[in-house]
Protein backbone atom coordinates (compact mmCIF):
# COMPACT_ATOMS: atom_id res chain seq x y z
CA UNK A 1 0.00 0.00 0.00
CA UNK A 2 1.43 3.69 -1.00
CA UNK A 3 1.09 6.56 1.60
CA UNK A 4 -1.23 9.85 1.13
CA UNK A 5 1.04 11.92 2.86
CA UNK A 6 1.77 14.76 0.06
CA UNK A 7 -1.41 13.74 -2.00
CA UNK A 8 -4.11 16.28 -3.18
CA UNK A 9 -7.69 14.87 -3.50
CA UNK A 10 -11.02 16.40 -4.28
CA UNK A 11 -14.29 14.70 -3.10
CA UNK A 12 -17.17 16.27 -4.47
CA UNK A 13 -20.66 16.34 -2.76
CA UNK A 14 -18.69 15.98 0.20
CA UNK A 15 -20.47 18.81 2.51
CA UNK A 16 -22.39 15.55 4.29
CA UNK A 17 -22.95 11.92 4.08
CA UNK A 18 -20.83 9.26 2.30
CA UNK A 19 -18.59 12.59 0.26
CA UNK A 20 -17.80 13.82 4.06
CA UNK A 21 -16.44 10.42 5.52
CA UNK A 22 -14.42 9.86 2.58
CA UNK A 23 -12.86 13.53 2.39
CA UNK A 24 -11.92 12.78 6.54
CA UNK A 25 -10.54 9.28 5.71
CA UNK A 26 -8.29 10.62 3.44
CA UNK A 27 -7.64 13.82 5.13
CA UNK A 28 -6.58 10.98 8.01
CA UNK A 29 -3.88 9.58 6.00
CA UNK A 30 -2.56 12.43 5.17
CA UNK A 31 -3.96 13.84 1.80
CA UNK A 32 -4.74 17.33 1.63
CA UNK A 33 -8.72 17.52 0.18
CA UNK A 34 -10.37 20.31 -1.23
CA UNK A 35 -14.07 19.77 0.13
CA UNK A 36 -15.99 20.65 -3.29
CA UNK A 37 -20.00 21.24 -2.86
CA UNK A 38 -22.30 23.41 -3.75
CA UNK A 39 -23.41 24.17 -0.58
CA UNK A 40 -20.03 25.95 0.39
CA UNK A 41 -20.79 26.61 4.13
CA UNK A 42 -21.15 22.81 4.84
CA UNK A 43 -17.88 22.45 2.43
CA UNK A 44 -16.15 25.05 4.49
CA UNK A 45 -17.49 23.13 7.82
CA UNK A 46 -15.90 19.83 7.20
CA UNK A 47 -12.90 21.60 5.94
CA UNK A 48 -12.58 23.51 9.36
CA UNK A 49 -13.36 20.11 11.06
CA UNK A 50 -10.50 18.42 9.89
CA UNK A 51 -8.16 21.03 10.14
CA UNK A 52 -8.59 20.96 14.10
CA UNK A 53 -7.52 17.62 13.74
CA UNK A 54 -4.58 17.98 12.13
CA UNK A 55 -5.60 17.60 8.63
CA UNK A 56 -5.35 20.17 5.43
CA UNK A 57 -8.75 20.82 3.75
CA UNK A 58 -10.57 23.28 2.49
CA UNK A 59 -13.54 24.07 1.14
CA UNK A 60 -14.88 24.96 -2.60
CA UNK A 61 -17.68 25.69 -3.73
CA UNK A 62 -18.96 23.78 -7.05
CA UNK A 63 -21.83 22.91 -9.25
CA UNK A 64 -20.57 19.75 -10.87
CA UNK A 65 -22.79 20.78 -13.91
CA UNK A 66 -21.12 23.93 -14.60
CA UNK A 67 -17.79 23.30 -16.56
CA UNK A 68 -16.70 26.76 -15.41
CA UNK A 69 -17.76 26.24 -11.70
CA UNK A 70 -15.93 22.47 -11.82
CA UNK A 71 -12.62 23.77 -13.67
CA UNK A 72 -12.23 26.82 -11.15
CA UNK A 73 -12.93 24.57 -8.20
CA UNK A 74 -9.99 21.70 -9.40
CA UNK A 75 -7.40 24.82 -9.78
CA UNK A 76 -8.11 26.35 -7.04
CA UNK A 77 -6.90 22.90 -5.21
CA UNK A 78 -4.45 22.53 -6.81
CA UNK A 79 -3.31 26.27 -6.59
CA UNK A 80 -3.40 25.73 -2.52
CA UNK A 81 -2.31 22.44 -2.24
CA UNK A 82 -0.18 21.33 -5.45
CA UNK A 83 -1.52 19.27 -8.64
CA UNK A 84 -4.71 17.01 -8.07
CA UNK A 85 -3.30 13.14 -7.18
CA UNK A 86 -7.32 11.39 -6.25
CA UNK A 87 -10.07 12.43 -7.65
CA UNK A 88 -14.03 11.05 -5.76
CA UNK A 89 -16.92 11.84 -7.97
CA UNK A 90 -19.46 11.56 -5.38
CA UNK A 91 -21.58 14.50 -5.97
CA UNK A 92 -25.50 13.09 -6.44
CA UNK A 93 -29.14 13.72 -5.71
CA UNK A 94 -32.15 11.02 -6.13
CA UNK A 95 -35.65 11.73 -7.38
CA UNK A 96 -37.50 8.87 -7.80
CA UNK A 97 -40.91 7.88 -9.72
CA UNK A 98 -42.21 5.90 -12.74
CA UNK A 99 -41.09 5.83 -16.14
CA UNK A 100 -44.64 6.88 -16.99
CA UNK A 101 -44.64 10.17 -14.63
CA UNK A 102 -41.00 10.88 -14.63
CA UNK A 103 -40.63 14.20 -16.04
CA UNK A 104 -38.07 15.02 -17.99
CA UNK A 105 -36.32 18.00 -16.41
CA UNK A 106 -35.93 15.62 -13.57
CA UNK A 107 -34.08 13.34 -15.98
CA UNK A 108 -31.83 15.75 -17.13
CA UNK A 109 -31.12 17.01 -13.41
CA UNK A 110 -30.21 13.36 -12.96
CA UNK A 111 -28.07 13.07 -15.86
CA UNK A 112 -25.98 16.56 -15.20
CA UNK A 113 -25.28 15.86 -11.67
CA UNK A 114 -24.42 11.80 -12.31
CA UNK A 115 -22.98 11.89 -15.77
CA UNK A 116 -21.83 15.40 -16.77
CA UNK A 117 -20.41 15.77 -12.97
CA UNK A 118 -17.89 12.73 -13.18
CA UNK A 119 -17.50 13.60 -16.96
CA UNK A 120 -16.50 17.82 -16.32
CA UNK A 121 -14.57 16.82 -12.84
CA UNK A 122 -12.72 14.51 -14.16
CA UNK A 123 -11.19 16.32 -17.47
CA UNK A 124 -10.43 18.59 -14.93
CA UNK A 125 -8.43 16.27 -13.22
CA UNK A 126 -6.83 14.81 -15.52
CA UNK A 127 -5.57 18.54 -16.52
CA UNK A 128 -3.16 17.41 -13.41
CA UNK A 129 -2.92 14.38 -13.67
CA UNK A 130 -1.35 13.46 -17.08
CA UNK A 131 0.86 16.12 -16.89
CA UNK A 132 4.58 14.40 -16.91
CA UNK A 133 2.23 11.36 -16.72
CA UNK A 134 2.43 12.31 -13.12
CA UNK A 135 -0.27 9.76 -12.59
CA UNK A 136 -4.04 9.53 -10.39
CA UNK A 137 -6.79 8.22 -8.91
CA UNK A 138 -10.41 8.64 -10.11
CA UNK A 139 -12.85 6.97 -8.09
CA UNK A 140 -16.52 7.54 -9.51
CA UNK A 141 -19.35 6.96 -7.13
CA UNK A 142 -21.82 3.95 -8.38
CA UNK A 143 -24.35 1.84 -6.97
CA UNK A 144 -26.00 -1.18 -6.60
CA UNK A 145 -27.47 0.54 -8.85
CA UNK A 146 -24.88 0.49 -11.34
CA UNK A 147 -25.50 -2.84 -11.86
CA UNK A 148 -28.94 -3.82 -10.91
CA UNK A 149 -32.34 -1.94 -11.61
CA UNK A 150 -35.03 -0.50 -8.80
CA UNK A 151 -38.08 -0.12 -8.96
CA UNK A 152 -39.42 4.36 -9.59
CA UNK A 153 -35.12 4.79 -10.33
CA UNK A 154 -35.32 4.91 -13.84
CA UNK A 155 -32.83 8.32 -14.07
CA UNK A 156 -30.59 7.02 -11.26
CA UNK A 157 -29.79 3.40 -12.83
CA UNK A 158 -28.93 5.13 -15.91
CA UNK A 159 -26.79 7.41 -14.10
CA UNK A 160 -25.06 5.27 -12.40
CA UNK A 161 -25.06 2.63 -15.36
CA UNK A 162 -23.21 4.87 -17.14
CA UNK A 163 -20.41 5.53 -14.93
CA UNK A 164 -19.06 2.08 -15.27
CA UNK A 165 -18.86 2.70 -19.02
CA UNK A 166 -16.40 6.19 -18.07
CA UNK A 167 -14.54 4.26 -15.49
CA UNK A 168 -13.45 1.54 -18.11
CA UNK A 169 -12.77 4.39 -20.79
CA UNK A 170 -10.69 6.00 -18.23
CA UNK A 171 -8.77 2.78 -17.61
CA UNK A 172 -8.05 2.01 -21.09
CA UNK A 173 -6.71 6.51 -22.15
CA UNK A 174 -5.24 6.63 -18.40
CA UNK A 175 -3.39 3.77 -18.20
CA UNK A 176 -0.27 5.48 -20.55
CA UNK A 177 -0.29 8.44 -17.87
CA UNK A 178 -0.70 6.44 -14.70
CA UNK A 179 -4.07 7.11 -13.93
CA UNK A 180 -6.00 4.51 -13.36
CA UNK A 181 -10.04 4.77 -12.54
CA UNK A 182 -12.67 2.58 -10.16
CA UNK A 183 -16.14 2.14 -9.47
CA UNK A 184 -17.19 2.02 -5.90
CA UNK A 185 -20.81 0.94 -5.84
CA UNK A 186 -22.87 0.97 -2.04
CA UNK A 187 -25.90 -0.55 -1.40
CA UNK A 188 -28.38 1.60 0.89
CA UNK A 189 -26.50 3.56 2.93
CA UNK A 190 -28.44 5.54 6.16
CA UNK A 191 -28.06 9.11 5.13
CA UNK A 192 -30.39 12.18 4.64
CA UNK A 193 -30.88 10.97 0.77
CA UNK A 194 -31.99 7.70 1.79
CA UNK A 195 -34.19 9.13 4.82
CA UNK A 196 -35.63 11.18 2.24
CA UNK A 197 -36.31 8.19 0.12
CA UNK A 198 -38.22 6.15 2.51
CA UNK A 199 -41.34 7.86 3.07
CA UNK A 200 -41.44 8.61 -1.10
CA UNK A 201 -41.51 4.96 -1.58
CA UNK A 202 -43.80 4.24 1.01
CA UNK A 203 -46.36 6.12 -0.70
CA UNK A 204 -45.90 5.32 -4.33
CA UNK A 205 -45.31 1.55 -3.77
CA UNK A 206 -48.42 1.43 -1.03
CA UNK A 207 -46.50 -0.23 1.76
CA UNK A 208 -45.24 1.39 4.97
CA UNK A 209 -42.22 2.88 6.44
CA UNK A 210 -40.90 -0.23 8.10
CA UNK A 211 -41.81 -2.64 4.98
CA UNK A 212 -39.84 -0.09 2.86
CA UNK A 213 -36.54 -0.59 5.34
CA UNK A 214 -36.39 -4.17 5.64
CA UNK A 215 -38.03 -5.62 2.54
CA UNK A 216 -36.55 -3.30 -0.33
CA UNK A 217 -33.85 -1.88 1.16
CA UNK A 218 -32.14 -4.24 3.51
CA UNK A 219 -34.33 -8.01 2.48
CA UNK A 220 -31.53 -9.10 0.38
CA UNK A 221 -29.02 -8.50 2.71
CA UNK A 222 -27.37 -11.09 4.48
CA UNK A 223 -27.36 -9.55 7.93
CA UNK A 224 -29.96 -7.02 7.66
CA UNK A 225 -27.70 -4.05 8.16
CA UNK A 226 -27.38 -0.87 6.13
CA UNK A 227 -23.97 -0.22 4.02
CA UNK A 228 -22.17 2.22 6.33
CA UNK A 229 -20.38 5.80 5.18
CA UNK A 230 -17.26 3.93 6.90
CA UNK A 231 -17.51 0.66 4.89
CA UNK A 232 -17.48 3.29 1.53
CA UNK A 233 -14.75 5.09 2.83
CA UNK A 234 -12.92 2.12 3.89
CA UNK A 235 -13.35 0.95 0.47
CA UNK A 236 -11.64 4.02 -0.92
CA UNK A 237 -9.27 4.86 0.84
CA UNK A 238 -7.87 1.10 -0.47
CA UNK A 239 -8.26 1.94 -3.54
CA UNK A 240 -6.50 5.42 -3.85
CA UNK A 241 -3.82 3.29 -1.63
CA UNK A 242 -3.71 0.31 -4.08
CA UNK A 243 0.13 0.16 -5.50
CA UNK A 244 -0.56 -0.67 -9.12
CA UNK A 245 -2.94 -0.61 -11.83
CA UNK A 246 -4.45 -4.16 -11.19
CA UNK A 247 -8.00 -2.95 -10.01
CA UNK A 248 -8.28 -0.52 -12.85
CA UNK A 249 -11.71 -0.24 -14.70
CA UNK A 250 -13.17 -2.43 -12.00
CA UNK A 251 -16.38 -2.01 -10.10
CA UNK A 252 -16.30 -2.79 -6.25
CA UNK A 253 -19.69 -3.54 -4.61
CA UNK A 254 -19.87 -2.77 -0.52
CA UNK A 255 -23.64 -3.70 -0.21
CA UNK A 256 -23.22 -6.52 2.43
CA UNK A 257 -24.71 -8.84 0.37
CA UNK A 258 -27.64 -6.88 -0.87
CA UNK A 259 -26.21 -7.91 -4.46
CA UNK A 260 -23.50 -10.58 -5.42
CA UNK A 261 -21.99 -9.99 -8.70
Amino acid sequence: MTTLIGKTAVVTGAASGIGKEIAMTLAAQGAAVGIADLNFAGAQAVADQIEKLGGKAMGVAMDVTSEEAVNQGIDKVAAEFGPIDILVSNAGIQIVSPIETYAFSDWKKMQAIHVDGAFLTTKAALKHMYKDDRGGVVIYMGSVHSHEASLLKCAYVAAKHALLGLARVLAKEGAQKNVRSHVVCPGFVRTPLIDQQIPQQAAKLGISEEEVVNRVMLGRTVDGTFTTVDDVAQTVLFLCTFPTAALTGQSFIVSHGWYMQ
